[in-house]
């Protein structure tokens, strides 16, 4: 059996500057983002309970919402951290682009017009 070859990352302006932001109050989210990014590689698409794909956009790219994301900085909530990571996934490319990083108390939802600006 052939190994798949790694997944190659890339990340918007955008998501930046929210990880920027939430940096200050998650202070171990690097580290939090690297293990999701090799759970990604082995597994990019769609994980029910753990990720979703968002339809109705209206694109070709799979765009996928991760909602259990463990973060060490919020000990005790496991998975259930509350943070919440969208990205889009070409497979063709082998390739993410992570799209936004948020804490569902600061947000309810993904910013639909923000993926449709760059994947449209």
């Amino acid at each position: 059996m052939k190994k798949m070859s790694k997944i190659q990352f890339d990340e918007l302006q955008e998501f930046k500057k929210d990880l920027k932001w939430l940096l200050k109050k998650y202070r171990t989210l690097n580290e939090d983002l690297e293990i999701v990014m090799q759970d990604l590689n082995d597994e990019p698409k769609e994980n029910p309970p753990f990720s979703f794909r968002i339809d109705n956009l209206g694109l070709e790219t799979c765009v996928i919402k991760v909602k259990k994301i463990a973060c060490k900085a919020l000990k005790g909530k496991g998975v259930n951290s509350g943070l919440r990571l969208i990205y889009a996934y070409f497979e063709e490319e082998r390739k993410i682009t992570f799209v936004e990083l948020y804490h569902k108390n600061d947000k309810e939802n993904e910013d639909r017009q923000r993926i449709l600006k760059h994947f449209k």
